[in-house]
């Protein structure tokens, strides 16, 4: 019998499981239907051979076929066929045409159909002892057996698609269930614009499986609003630092058209202005061009050469530049190395290293009071090496200190520049350097001595 169920159902569309379980409640109705019928034609069989054996004479013999005409009442769907050893037919209880009549000893099991109906049969040999053989054929009209299976397929297939559609409904239902806190997520996600990078998604009202997302993204968010505060005060910091020097020369400039100034003294005069505006000049330049050194670190654009530094001798160099500048504040400079002989050098590019420790011995020579010294110390430290700077002063709040490292940020909120005051941009230059050598930079301030550090 044919199981194939491909036309009544599509059964790729199905799962695994669920094809599994159609094919095995169809396979199961059927090899119910074929024991029965094997069960029903194995009887017939014994009581023919029976029948034929307990013949000992040619009488008895030929009242063998009533005898099977009796024993076959009621079975309609049953026929017994019995052919001679010349192929003729002995008894037949029907005209259904076996597919072959000549059977061997071994019990063979057949199964074909004629224009209207279909059979499944067994067809065998039969030796006596005091008979001619026989061939033993019986067919079993199994027409009832396949249009039942028509229609439990039929209703089968019925039953799995209503199945799979209410499955498919009830999915729906529980899966936009399930997402309605997604949805409320991406709903209110969609409402926050850069004006409102404050807000935050509510962290308490979601499922489990997705309060890791809501994590993630709140703290996207606080990135985000970190970056775009440090954006505003970036942009207000460069208007406020050109503004001051533009208005500068502005002025100087107006002084100058305005006045008329003759011979010598008027020609110093505008000599001062040009001095005055040339500092102003270079300010500036200074200032743009550490700005687009800070760009070149944001974007990744460093790429600090890989040479042997000696940090003493760059050290003792700076000194030499500082030493005039230092002494005319009362400002002592003094290093102490206190490397491990077998330490290992430092590698990395030299004038980037030198720029960020000038930084810094600018920083710490301006905060020093008069008579004091500042140090510079090498350390082996875990590990790792280690460039301090010290100087002694006024504490550093503790607020200010994880700021120390952002553009144009000063710890005076008003901002107001000393005559020697720089563009507030140092100690980010500082600390995209040290970045950009793999290490890290950090600062102590307390008891009266402020120390920054790096760790390569």
């Amino acid at each position: 019998m044919n199981l194939n169920l491909s036309s009544n159902l599509n059964l790729n569309a199905l799962s695994l499981t669920a094809r599994l379980s159609l094919l095995f409640a169809a396979s199961a109705v059927e090899n119910h239907f074929i024991e029965m019928d094997r069960h029903e034609i194995e009887g017939k069989l014994s009581l023919v051979r029976n029948l034929i054996d307990s013949a000992p004479t040619a009488a008895a013999l030929a009242a063998v076929p009533a005898q099977l005409e009796n024993a076959l009442v009621g079975h309609h769907h049953l026929q017994v066929t019995v052919f001679a050893a010349d192929g003729s037919v002995w008894f037949t209880s029907g005209s259904v045409r076996f597919p072959q009549q000549r059977a061997g000893d071994t019990l063979q099991w057949l199964a074909w159909d004629d224009a209207r109906h279909a059979y499944r049969g067994v067809l065998v040999g039969l030796k006596t002892a005091h008979a001619p053989p026989f061939s033993i054929a019986i067919a079993q009209d199994i027409s009832h057996h396949e249009a039942f299976m028509r229609e439990f397929r039929r209703t089968l297939a019925m039953l799995t698609a209503l199945a799979a559609l209410l499955t498919a409904g009830l999915g729906w239902i529980a899966t936009r269930a399930g997402l309605r806190p997604l949805r409320r997520v991406v709903a209110m996600a969609a409402q926050i614009e850069a004006s409102r990078l404050s807000e935050r998604l509510p962290e308490s009202q979601v499922p489990a499986e997705i309060e890791t997302l809501v994590a993630a993204f709140n703290a996207m968010l606080a990135r985000l609003e970190d970056s775009f505060r440090r954006l505003n005060e970036f942009s207000s910091d460069i208007a406020h630092e050109l503004r001051t020097p533009i208005s500068n020369l502005m002025t100087q400039t107006q002084v100058a058209l305005n006045g008329a100034r003759e011979g010598d003294a008027g020609g110093e005069q505008y000599r001062e202005i040009l001095y005055s505006s040339l500092e102003e000049y270079e300010r500036m330049a200074q200032m743009i061009a550490d700005m687009l050194f800070l760009a070149q670190a944001d974007n990744g654009l460093l790429q600090p050469g890989q040479g042997e530094i000696d940090l003493s001798g760059e050290t003792r160099a700076l000194f030499d530049y500082f030493d005039a500048w230092a002494e005319e504040r009362g400002v002592t400079l003094a290093l102490e190395d206190l490397r491990q002989a077998q330490a290992p050098p430092l590698h990395g590019d030299r004038l980037m290293l030198r720029r960020a420790l000038s930084n810094l011995l600018v920083n710490a020579i301006r905060h020093t009071t008069p008579g004091n010294t500042v140090w510079v110390r090498l350390a082996s430290v875990q590990g790792h090496l280690s460039v301090s700077v010290e100087n002694p002063g006024a504490d550093i709040a503790p607020e200010h200190l994880p700021r120390l490292f952002d553009r144009f940020y000063r710890v005076d909120p008003a901002r107001q520049r000393e005559g020697e005051a720089g563009a507030g941009l140092g100690l980010a230059i500082v600390k995209s350097i040290v970045t950009a050598h793999g290490g890290s930079v950090q600062v102590v301030s307390n008891a009266g001595c402020t120390r920054f550090q790096f760790l390569f």
